[in-house]
């Protein structure tokens, strides 16, 4: 079980074409059209993270096998020109070529745990960096539902000079929130992409905190959509009192 960014790309698509046969001069569709641009360059970033980069692997595996013959060949000169009885009688010089060899060896390890270090940590700032991309993104969704209050369709309700319009039925409504709350979803679902082949962590604690937003954010439209259906609701069982009440003989 893989998650396939074809089929993102595709529901995210689809989801724009719905959006613009309900609202197609709204900001919300043309947001839509750049989620789906996003998912798509998704698609091909997420791959060259997974891919390796193979400068680094030559390079750190040349310095690996470049250090191991150095030191088999200068071990063996050292011992193939010293006899038993000299090395004896020098051990204060063998002491001190060890502790000599040791330092040559930590610092050739720490350059090939550099080298080979190197890789997670180029991949880890192309990730982080397109994982931040999608936050802002949420937050772009957020604000466009952040006006759209259900309590507008209650009869009691009174505006100000400065109020946000309110042009749209109960029904419109309804579905642009459901809408921003299904572009919240799939942006979690861009975020899961770049870790698909990747699964270093702190680019999958990037991705997890995407998905926490996301969803926190979706969990008060939701809110909204209940509150507007229990208006519907009200409003529907009012409706039907009115028409089932006998009328007064004149």
């Amino acid at each position: 079980m893989a998650l396939r960014d074809d089929f993102v790309i595709e529901t995210i698509a689809r989801l724009q074409r719905r959006i613009s046969e309900r609202f197609p001069a709204s900001g919300l569709c043309r947001l839509c059209g750049e989620l789906l641009d996003v998912a798509r360059h998704a698609s091909q970033r997420s791959a060259a993270i997974g891919r390796p980069i193979v400068w680094i692997r030559i390079s750190g595996y040349a310095l690996a096998f470049a250090s191991v013959v150095l030191i088999f060949w200068y071990g063996a000169s050292w011992v193939a020109g010293h006899s038993i009885e000299s090395e004896v009688s020098k051990l204060t010089d063998l002491v001190t070529l060890i502790e000599a060899s040791a330092n040559v060896f930590l610092l050739v390890a720490a350059s090939i745990y550099f080298l080979l270090s190197l890789e997670t940590r180029i991949k880890r700032r192309r990730a982080l960096s397109a994982i931040h991309e999608l936050r802002s993104i949420c937050h772009i969704i957020d604000m466009h539902q952040l006006t759209k209050d259900p309590e507008r369709m209650l009869t009691k309700w009174q505006g100000t000079a400065n109020s946000p319009r309110q042009q749209m039925t109960a029904f419109e409504l309804n579905r642009y929130l459901d809408y921003c709350s299904e572009m919240l979803s799939l942006t979690g679902k861009i975020a899961a992409l770049y870790v698909r082949n990747f699964d270093e962590t702190e680019s999958v604690a990037a991705v997890s905190d995407v998905e926490a937003l996301s969803t926190g954010l979706s969990r008060k439209i939701w809110q909204k959509i209940m509150i507007l259906e229990q208006v519907a609701a009200r409003g529907a069982i009012l409706i039907e009192a009115k028409e089932t009440t006998p009328e007064r003989p004149q």
